[in-house]
């Protein structure tokens, strides 16, 4: 797996985390004080997150950082 590839699957995992808690990014971005457009990116694979966003993250959707490195 390329790097590409992985933050790719990386953005889609937090993505299903946020859609089967019901939140919109929208919703996520302002409740948590994250900004939409860096949550999109991510989400979208265009960005790589440091471990602190990865555990803000985590925090917000309710869960350990490595339930985003599950397959």
């Amino acid at each position: 797996m390329d790097e590409q590839e992985f933050l790719k699957k990386l953005g889609l995992k937090i993505k299903t985390l946020r859609k089967e808690r019901k939140l919109s990014l929208d919703a996520l971005a302002k409740q948590h004080g994250f900004e939409k457009a860096n949550l999109s990116r991510l989400e979208s694979g265009r960005s790589n997150p440091t471990a602190i966003t990865l555990l803000k993250i985590s925090a917000a959707l309710e869960v350990s950082v490595h339930k985003f490195f599950e397959e």
